[in-house]
């Protein structure tokens, strides 16, 4: 790579004057601008020496590659006379440009609460369905699975049974979450949800019927009557209680001697905080959460298809704002109260929207002639139709613009018609082609019928449209097919003839749970901007190296590491989300650049715990940068993981 050029490319795309400061992480020119109008975002994704580009939190991040983009930084500050300052400071730098914004402040903290706890319900949201398909009656006959066949009937219950366990006893997974992001202890918090749904209460759903037999029990303290009603399935009272909780407790941590604050501060802080929690807060915030419901409930039912329309319209461009991240808080409580809600209408619209934006990737797939376009939306459709979209959306969607309106369009159509049906979800799952999971057993048809009208309306307007502007999808011409494939032919020649490349199997660097790329909280690897391969959620604090090589990649900082193996595939291993900002606090290095290493060589430490207390993500990202010299790169494990294990298989093209 010529850096220097590439520097100037960028320069010149982005306009000099335009850039305010400019800092750089292992992968990527982090920049903060005065307009991004000013950008000229063409010039940008057709430049080689550029991997991608997005903006989040007020940067706009300029993808290179490991290695690389140190010296295209160091070019561009030579040319540009900016100075050399910290991802830190940038990020204060963003921030300063930024007003504060309570509602999105809020809404972060709501997402950062409710999506840790998502899988537990999408586990009891499945389980209900199945239990759902098991009981139903009309499903496969006149009669329901159980009727048919009474053996079942035994299954039929104990899934029931675990299926509502998640969703009675919510206020535990919400004390859990919420205590750690308000600051307080999480096993206080789970202490405190154990408190609101403990046995001895009446249930929510059996309060009004109870009081209104004359039969309600009391708390006689001090000359107050309180009501012994639980929390079982809330929501709101919930954060409302853990937060007081939180906040005491941190009071009592600062008064108390730590003679006494092991011991009194937990007591204090609990036996406080339930005491105003059935007193005041709670019987406050069960109201609050009851209008809330009956207010959104209302809003469906009054908008009627026109309204889930509008809202399917509206969905992905929400998406864009982050606004969406406080959807689960509002669907937990739809689902929480189906008896009353009927059930999950956003569930449905982010399925019909997910799909649209999978269906009109796919179509650009069918339509570009750059191979780099086609490579990106075949992987980013394919996970967008099963409900991850950023892939889509930010890789290829949003960069052609016209894909993303005709998606959008795609999605109201099909939420209206999902609408008219009344097609509700019983439970959360995969907003995508198989949330049909999810679905109330009798809407199963017609959600189907709204997935599949989704997908058709959005791949059809978007393949048309293209069609008739393609230098909307294509703005430098390329080479013909058959000039391309020739191309490529020789370029994969000249590769596996000057790198070597061998099929080979990367190891696991460290133990923990796999996962799919698409699933981290970051665009870049998210998207695969980057390269194929494989993520891990570490459950230790060392690093091994996954093949043998040498150490191209060490970073002053310590998170992250580049190794050249030795047949062939460059591997980057990137420890957690944004921890260049940590400056190498919590890491520890055992090798250096230029360095030869053997496979399960350790390469490093980090403290696990540190990194989490910080409010940093530490999913460890293993990336082959060089993906595109391979035929394949697949992840082979998908679960636990033990350090050593084969991880990610790469095949050379034949």
């Amino acid at each position: 790579m010529d850096y220097k050029k590439v520097a100037i490319d960028i320069i010149k795309a982005i306009d000099q004057d335009n850039i305010i400061a400019a800092a750089h992480c292992a992968t990527r020119l982090r920049l903060v601008l005065k307009d991004d109008t000013k950008i000229d975002q063409a010039a940008l994704d057709n430049n080689p020496g550029v991997k991608g580009t997005f903006k989040t939190n007020g940067q706009y991040q300029v993808i290179i590659g490991p290695g690389d983009v140190n010296f295209v930084y160091d070019e561009l500050i030579k040319l540009t006379g900016l100075s050399e300052v910290s991802t830190e400071d940038l990020k204060k730098v963003a921030e300063n440009g930024k007003r504060f914004n309570p509602v999105m402040a809020f809404i972060k903290l709501l997402s950062d609460i409710f999506v840790p706890i998502i899988p537990a319900l999408v586990a009891g949201g499945l389980l209900m369905a199945l239990n759902n398909i098991l009981t139903a009656q009309g499903l496969f006959g006149a009669k329901s699975v159980i009727q048919m066949y009474p053996q079942f009937k035994g299954l039929a219950d104990i899934i029931n049974m675990m299926s509502g366990a998640p969703f009675t006893f919510m206020p535990i997974l919400v004390g859990v979450s919420a205590a750690k992001r308000f600051g307080g202890n999480q096993y206080l918090g789970a202490a405190m949800g154990m408190i609101m749904c403990a046995p001895s209460l009446i249930t929510s759903g059996d309060a009004a019927a109870t009081m209104a037999a004359g039969k309600m029990a009391y708390w006689h303290i001090f000359g107050l009557n309180i009501a012994q009603i639980g929390y079982q399935n809330s929501v709101i009272p919930t954060l409302a209680a853990v937060y007081l909780l939180a906040n005491l407790e941190k009071f009592f941590h600062k008064k108390l001697p730590s003679a006494l604050d092991f011991t009194f501060t937990p007591l204090l802080a609990i036996i406080i905080a339930g005491l105003l929690t059935f007193i005041l807060v709670g019987p406050v915030m069960r109201s609050v959460s009851d209008g809330i419901t009956n207010g959104i409930v209302w809003l469906y039912n009054i908008g009627g298809f026109v309204g889930t329309g509008i809202f399917g319209l509206l969905y992905s461009p929400i998406v864009l704002t982050g606004l969406h991240q406080s959807f689960p808080a509002i669907e937990t409580q739809l689902i929480s109260n189906i008896g009353k809600t009927g059930g999950d209408f956003i569930f449905v619209i982010a399925s019909m929207a997910n799909v649209a934006q999978g269906a009109a990737c796919l179509a650009v797939y069918r339509l570009s002639k750059n191979q780099k376009m086609r490579g990106l939306a075949s992987s980013a459709s394919a996970s967008a139709l099963l409900g991850i979209t950023e892939p889509a959306m930010f890789g290829v969607n949003l960069k052609l613009k016209f894909p993303f309106f005709c998606a959008i369009i795609a999605a109201g159509v099909a939420s209206a018609f999902a609408g008219f049906f009344q097609v509700l979800a019983r439970s959360l799952g995969s907003a995508g082609f198989i949330g049909f999971l999810s679905v109330d057993v009798k809407s199963i048809p017609m959600y189907i019928v709204a997935e599949l009208l989704s997908f058709v309306v959005a791949f059809v307007l978007t393949y048309l449209y293209g069609k008739k502007n393609a230098h909307l999808v294509d703005p430098v011409p390329v080479a013909s097919a058959s000039d391309q494939t020739k191309v490529e032919q020789k370029a994969a020649t000249l590769a596996t003839k000057e790198l070597k490349l061998n099929d080979e199997v990367i190891g696991a660097p460290l133990t923990g749970k796999a996962e799919s790329l698409t699933e981290v909280n970051d665009k870049v690897f998210s998207a695969k901007l980057m390269g194929s391969g494989a993520a891990i959620v570490p459950a230790s604090g060392e690093i091994f190296a996954p093949v043998a090589g040498t150490i191209t990649v060490a970073y002053e900082t310590k998170h992250a590491y580049g190794i050249k193996s030795d047949n062939g595939a460059e591997v980057l291993l990137h420890i957690g989300i944004d921890t260049v900002e940590l400056k190498g606090k919590f890491f520890e290095t055992e090798v250096t650049q230029g360095q030869k290493v053997t496979k399960n060589q350790k390469l490093g430490s980090f403290d696990l715990e540190g990194i989490k207390q910080a409010g940093f993500d530490p999913t460890v990202m293993i990336v082959v940068t060089n993906t595109n010299d391979y035929a394949s790169v697949e992840r082979i494990k998908t679960q636990e993981v033990t350090q050593g294990d084969q991880l990610v298989s790469v095949t050379v093209r034949n």
